[in-house]
């Protein structure tokens, strides 16, 4: 159940704490493919993604739409937060169907949508032991602790979500091990990866991006392919080699190095209060409102499995 607005200010994570001081460093934007890749191989994230999400056809808007999310729920306020996680939760009532396999899925089954929150959390974490600095073992429990509390203005139980980080991380190593798998989302997200399509940025010339998209896909790959570890790498067809593995390595520790210059620069190192601030100059409308429009209506699917148990998926992002 979502609760109710009177709650929100001690949902959302304090400004100061950790969440709010490492969730939007501009770094972290290397593990994002990484988290997606996460979210997606899971069966219904995937079938869900796969099925209704318009991803594919605007994925640089769908990235907007994940940063106003994230940014909302962690620099936005409590008001704005409860109501981004109540919009979430009525968007994901509708993304339900029968995938590939024949299976009855449906956006808000427990632990798929715990599952969504928990790589959430991750992805900060593990971006920032690759590409920044290490929390350390309290600031990774402080942050999940916090994550929790989003989870649950978007309807997370708290059952379905560890109660330490380091069983979180015992948690996010069985699903890898026993659930995860290459779903045809997977194979969506790494065509994005390899051949992005041309960022909506007035006066970017054709030929200049033709000139960075190689060098750029590239990068994110190998990031991305890093961050997944070998057993990932393998489920997902993507090949993987000693000077992949180096470059990898070479880009990480470049990136670790530029952690004092992002400290002195506080829009660089906590850059979510700013992004709101541009993007709303820019669109004239808040993020909450902004985030709603990734779902297109889809078709009534051939058959409709019963509701789930009480409890609300956040976006796949």
């Amino acid at each position: 159940m979502i609760p109710p607005p009177s709650e929100a200010p001690a949902l959302v994570p304090p400004r100061g704490g950790v969440a709010w001081r490492y969730g939007s460093d501009l770094r972290m934007a290397g593990a994002a493919v990484y988290v997606l890749l996460l979210q997606v191989s899971h069966p219904t994230v995937g079938a869900g993604v796969h099925e209704h999400s318009a991803f594919e056809l605007d994925p640089w808007g769908r990235l907007h739409r994940t940063l106003d999310f994230v940014s909302t729920m962690v620099y936005g306020g409590p008001e704005a937060a409860a109501e981004m996680g109540t919009r979430v939760r009525a968007m994901h009532r509708a993304i339900r169907g029968v995938d590939e396999q024949g299976r009855p899925y449906h956006a808000l089954e427990p632990d798929a949508y715990a599952w969504v929150q928990l790589t959430l959390a991750e992805g900060m974490i593990e971006g920032h032991r690759v590409l920044g600095r290490r929390l350390s073992a309290d600031q990774q429990d402080e942050l999940w602790q916090e994550w929790r509390k989003v989870g649950r203005l978007l309807g997370v139980r708290d059952r379905d979500l560890p109660d330490t980080w380091s069983r979180a991380r015992v948690l996010r190593d069985r699903m890898i091990a026993e659930r995860l798998e290459h779903t045809p989302a997977v194979d969506q997200v790494l065509t994005l990866v390899i051949a992005p399509p041309a960022p909506p940025l007035p006066g970017l010339p054709t030929w200049l991006w033709r000139i960075v998209r190689a060098p750029t896909a590239r990068i994110g790959l190998i990031v991305t392919g890093g961050l997944l570890g070998p057993e990932l790498r393998e489920r997902f067809g993507i090949s993987w080699g000693r000077r992949r593995q180096l470059l990898f390595r070479l880009f990480a520790a470049l990136s670790r190095l530029a952690t004092p210059v992002f400290w002195l620069l506080p829009p660089l190192r906590i850059f979510g209060p700013w992004y709101l601030r541009i993007r709303r100059r820019l669109t004239r409308r808040p993020a909450v409102e902004r985030v709603a429009v990734d779902l297109p209506a889809p078709p009534a699917p051939p058959s409709a499995p019963p509701a789930p148990p009480s409890g609300a998926s956040p976006p796949a992002t």
